[in-house]
């Protein structure tokens, strides 16, 4: 028993200061572990813990915690913790901050007051936690040196140089063969057909017997049939005269519809050539059945 005896006080000591340790206070209060407040720039974490004295009875309203991802123009609460005891009366209140303000001097931000209610007997109570200051500086001074480059204003940077070889040399392969497809569509367009339209034989003919006067001499009168038999041959390729006509139309069929035409042109050319006389009159008709000897010549073409 005597041996027992200071073990068993120890026990009991124990006890008692455990319990009077884990009695719970007699008033509502709130003591903060306020983090420094100097030192932080855009994006820095802020941790504040809240401890809380809670007496027995009281309950804490949590619809009256901040919420987290309430953004102000400055720091946005990321965080929101509360730690309770085993019993779940609330221990301790953590709140973190993020800084969204990236200011171009420094400046003096507030972390916002808190108004925590709680509920029970012997009433409804609410317990304030202050602001808490803290600054924020720029990431770097507004003026960091006068040196040149140092400034907050820069010269620009000139463009980038693009290499445009490949791109020359592509336009320069396309302009000539651009070139060289004009230069074949000119000649099929407007080179041949005008080098042919001076070839042709009705063609050349036309352009002297469309200056025939109506009234036309004898001198005139015989070369204006020349012009015309002159073009008759060069396209038979002989000396055509009325008996070979059938032929000269089987080998130039588009001019049959001048057959009949064509032989009262041979008949009025040997009246004229070997006749009794000049034959008068209008010449316009030679004119007019060379213009349709050419029109058929030049759609053939």
């Amino acid at each position: 028993m005597t041996q027992r005896a200071p073990t068993l006080a120890a026990a009991l000591l124990i006890l008692a200061l455990v319990g009077r340790a884990g009695a719970a206070p007699q008033t509502l209060g709130a003591s903060s572990n306020e983090p420094r407040a100097f030192g932080y720039t855009v994006g820095d974490m802020v941790t504040r813990r809240i401890a809380l004295q809670v007496p027995s009875g009281l309950r804490l309203d949590e619809a009256s915690l901040p919420r987290a991802g309430s953004r102000g123009r400055a720091l946005e609460l990321q965080r929101v913790a509360l730690r309770k005891s085993l019993t779940g009366v609330p221990e301790e209140l953590q709140l973190d901050y993020q800084v969204f303000l990236a200011p171009r001097e420094l400046r003096v931000l507030e972390m916002p007051a808190l108004v925590l209610r709680f509920d029970g007997s012997p009433r409804e109570q609410q317990l304030r936690i202050d602001a808490w200051p803290l600054t924020v500086g720029p990431l770097t001074p507004v003026d960091p040196s006068p040196r040149e480059g140092l400034g907050e204003l820069r010269p620009d940077l000139a463009p980038p140089m693009l290499d445009t070889a490949a791109v020359r040399t592509r336009l320069a392969v396309e302009a000539v063969v651009l070139v060289l497809l004009l230069a074949y569509l000119a000649q099929v367009y407007l080179v041949l057909p005008w080098s042919a339209r001076r070839r042709r034989p009705f063609g050349r003919a036309w352009t002297v017997l469309q200056a025939l006067p109506d009234a036309p001499d004898a001198a005139q009168r015989r070369a204006a049939y020349q012009q015309l038999h002159a073009a008759l041959n060069a396209l038979a390729g002989e000396v055509l005269f009325e008996p070979g006509l059938a032929r000269f139309v089987a080998r130039q069929p588009r001019f049959a519809p001048l057959r009949d035409e064509l032989a009262g042109f041979f008949a009025q050319s040997r009246a004229e050539f070997f006749g009794s006389g000049p034959q008068a009159g209008d010449m316009r008709w030679l004119v007019a059945l060379c213009r349709r000897c050419r029109d058929l010549e030049r759609g053939a073409a």
